[in-house]
């Protein structure tokens, strides 16, 4: 007998979605015939409404074809006030014969376990599997690339894997990279390859990859202010190009800003004999690794050309908000932004440097 419920947890849409699917065949297998899908997904305004409705799907058994197969997204919202929370798990113990309930949790990349504890115990003691689905990590993205090509049976030549996974955004290791599409995007690709080798039957080759996908390298904001504190003028503004159309101006501007201070202040600290972990508290920096970071970024720049850097920073959230005066478009805040990298990360060789960590 399969338990009919099921709590799926990831930051990778296409598995989580695949694990759905088994789960709703591996039930109808058992019952002899398919489910009917109903999808909910919680919201915390209509949290109260949306347990009920669980409530009544799973609790009323089908007497005419197949039952119900309850497909719960971001659930957390409907198990945060206490009513509500109640009515799900009161409803994780009413299933009645026939239907079936999978809880799809959307984690964040490097999520540790499911957010909802209340939730994923609940399914644990009412016998439910909890099942994880994460994205492969960037390292492991070439491998996964391979097995999902033989599954299809689609042969792949000597280094073309990889090659898809380096087009994919491989090398782009930062943990704040959105990964939750990746597996569908490199599954999709596949096909498309797949296509282009279906009358041939040869194996696709790394060439073949290069001229039929597209580069789709995730962007990423640590990668950006590391660039900036680093002084990598050409990693700085190929991080930026990567992340200026899909990230909000403002954002862009708070997360320079805070590094800019923060190197400012450690620099300030560890020149007036400060030794680094003493400061590092004093800042609120719990991380040995980061405060070290930073301590080595801080000692790249001056204090007048960190001051110069604030200054770019003030006349770029001008022309973002349209203060009058600074009224610009779409391209021209993009060269700004732009410019100011050029301008602040490059090193021009002028300015006392701080004095680093003793």
């Amino acid at each position: 007998m399969i338990t009919p419920l099921l709590y799926v947890w990831g930051d990778d849409e296409l598995v989580a979605e695949r694990l759905v699917d088994r789960f709703s065949t591996a039930i109808a297998g058992e019952l002899g015939t398919p489910l009917e899908r109903w999808d909910l997904r919680g919201d915390l305004a209509t949290a109260s409404t949306g347990a009920a409705q669980l409530h009544e799907r799973l609790a009323t058994a089908t007497l005419f074809g197949g039952g119900t197969l309850a497909v719960v997204t971001n659930p957390g919202a409907l198990v945060r006030r206490n009513d509500a929370r109640d009515r799900v798990i009161e409803a994780i113990s009413m299933i009645a014969a026939g239907n079936a309930l999978a809880f799809v949790e959307a984690a964040k990349s490097g999520a540790k376990g499911p957010g909802s504890k209340r939730l994923v115990d609940a399914v644990k003691a009412a016998g439910g599997a909890v099942r994880q689905a994460m994205a492969p990590r960037p390292t492991a993205l070439g491998a996964w690339i391979e097995t999902e090509a033989r599954d299809r049976g689609l042969s792949l030549g000597p280094g073309a894997a990889r090659a898809l996974a380096d087009r994919l955004g491989s090398r782009v290791t930062q943990g704040d990279v959105e990964r939750r599409y990746l597996s569908r995007i490199a599954s999709g690709e596949l096909d498309k390859l797949g296509l282009r080798h279906a009358l041939d039957k040869g194996p696709v080759t790394a060439d073949d990859v290069g001229a039929l996908v597209a580069e789709a390298t995730p962007g990423s904001v640590w990668a950006l202010t590391d660039a900036v504190g680093e002084r990598r003028v050409d990693a700085a503004l190929t991080a930026l190009d990567r992340l200026i159309d899909i990230t909000p101006e403002p954002v862009l501007l708070a997360v320079l800003h805070r590094r800019v201070v923060e190197l400012l202040e450690l620099g300030d600290r560890l020149a007036a004999g400060t030794a680094l972990p003493a400061a590092a508290r004093e800042m609120g920096i719990a991380s040995e690794y980061r405060a070290k970071t930073l301590a080595g970024q801080a000692r790249l720049w001056s204090t007048a050309e960190l001051v110069s850097a604030l200054e770019g920073l003030v006349d770029l959230d001008a022309m973002v908000k349209g203060a009058p005066g600074s009224e610009v478009d779409t391209a021209q805040r993009r060269l700004a932004f732009t410019m100011w990298v050029g301008d602040h990360a490059a090193r021009h060789g002028s300015g006392e440097r701080r004095a680093g960590p003793g």
